[in-house]
């Protein structure tokens, strides 16, 4: 997840080596000429306006697109496109041109043409707008202030369809809601920061691709389900399908948690046994077994969820079959529209006819051919006689019969006996290469096991 420090450490501009023409090293007197600022008014030269729009203009666009960014800001080009010293003086013209195009449009109109209500403005995600942008409206100046951020409308759609794709070819995609920070860490390599990322988001939902909702403090968003879709609204399958989604994850962290549990455990047994202490041995064993127990109660959980989810994900494809079997019906009434039972038997006579005919002709080129050719019937099959009585006097290399395996219906008593506490704490104890004497048995040499 982004931060306001990560925010802040990455500016709109940049170097812009590679996007630059020919003239900007060589034409020392072109340069100048496009690095003065614009006449009041294209009427005064018209030739002179379009030849500076006409350089300017793509080079913008072009360099943010080079950048990865939709978000710009006059004082992070003038900073990119420094030559010499000196800074363009006509970029604040460049800008207003492109937003009396559309192509760029200000972040903050942006998002009053879209339900934003969902952003938490309370984090400091949209800053307020500057002083100066406030000031120059009031006063009816349309300059671009240096601080105000654009927004390149045409970048800011490749980059949500970009995001669509990603989403479409990832896991998350099994089900059309997820969560709003898993959909923003699977996105951190295409949106460069949390701005970027909000307004991909809001473009989606202008086009209807996504909705946000708010759910019990967390965000989730819900995707259309194909390229060329609408989203409807969330509603309380979504919501219901979200939550069991939620509480598969959770409960396979707390299986892998207490598995490590019982692992631990099982080591403090080992270590007790082997400094010869064999009531705190025997304690780590009983609580390996109660977490073991509490492993398998979490498994016949976790086994409901998913078989829940996995009837809901059959259900989703049984819709889609069944609309396939819709569409396969109506093609099908398409292409048999003027076959009839009479056409169809007529057909099928002229095709045993021709069949017929074939087999007449096939018949007399075979008998023209196979004179001399024939087989005696008897000495084959006299032949293979003496091949299956050979076969049969060689002896069959065959398993032996396994041994049988009787199995009992008998249920084991869930309690654990400290008789069987011992019988694995002796196995323990064997595993380390020998056991410790008791007290109350002989003392004997055991031979360590390999």
């Amino acid at each position: 997840m982004w931060s306001p420090e990560r925010e802040a450490e990455a500016p709109a501009g940049g170097d812009p080596a590679g996007l630059l023409p020919p003239e900007w090293e060589e034409d020392e007197e072109r340069m100048s000429f496009l690095f003065s600022a614009f006449k009041r008014s294209r009427e005064v030269n018209s030739t002179d306006w379009d030849s500076k729009m006409g350089f300017w203009a793509p080079l913008v666009l072009s360099h943010s697109r080079r950048q990865g960014v939709v978000r710009l800001r006059l004082r992070d080009l003038q900073e990119a496109f420094q030559r010499k010293g000196s800074v363009p003086l006509g970029l604040a013209t460049v800008l207003q041109d492109l937003l009396r195009r559309g192509e760029l449009q200000r972040e903050s109109d942006f998002m009053a043409s879209v339900d934003s209500s969902w952003i938490s403005w309370g984090v400091g995600v949209f800053l307020l707008k500057p002083l100066k942008w406030t000031l120059s409206n009031m006063l009816g100046d349309n300059k671009v202030p240096a601080e105000e951020v654009l927004v390149a409308m045409e970048l800011l759609k490749e980059k949500a369809e970009e995001v669509y794709r990603l989403y479409q070819n990832s896991p998350l995609s099994s089900h059309p809601v997820v969560a709003l920070s898993e959909l923003s860490t699977l996105c951190v390599g295409s949106c460069p920061d949390e701005r970027t990322f909000y307004l991909v988001l809001l473009q989606l939902q202008k086009e209807k691709r996504v909705t946000v909702l708010e759910q019990n403090g967390e965000k989730i968003v819900k995707f259309a389900r194909g390229p060329h879709a609408k989203v409807s609204p969330v509603n309380d399958v979504d919501v219901g399908v979200y939550q069991l989604m939620q509480s598969e994850q959770l409960l396979s962290r707390k299986v892998e948690s207490l598995s490590q549990e019982a692992e631990r455990c099982k080591e403090e047994a080992r270590r007790a046994c082997r400094a010869g202490k064999k009531q705190l041995a025997l304690r780590s064993l009983k609580a390996k077994q109660r977490t073991e127990k509490r492993i398998e109660a979490l498994h016949a959980k976790l086994d409901t969820v998913q078989g829940i989810l996995d009837r809901i994900y059959a259900s989703q494809t049984d819709q889609m079959v069944f609309n396939a079997y819709q569409a396969g019906v109506g093609a099908l009434k398409l292409s048999m529209k003027d076959v009839t039972v009479e056409k169809a038997e007529s057909l099928v006579d002229q095709i045993q006819e021709l069949c017929d005919t074939q087999d007449e002709v096939s018949q007399t080129l075979a008998g023209g051919v196979t004179n001399g050719l024939d087989f005696d019937s008897e000495e084959l099959e006299k032949e293979l006689d003496i091949l299956l009585q050979d076969t049969t006097k060689e002896p069959l290399d065959l398993p032996e019969n396994p041994p049988e395996i009787f199995y009992t219906n008998s249920v084991p008593n869930p309690r654990i006996s400290d008789a069987e506490l011992e019988a694995e704490l002796e196995k323990l104890s064997l595993s380390e290469g020998g056991l410790v004497p008791s007290s109350k048995s002989p003392k004997r040499q055991l031979e360590p096991t390999l």
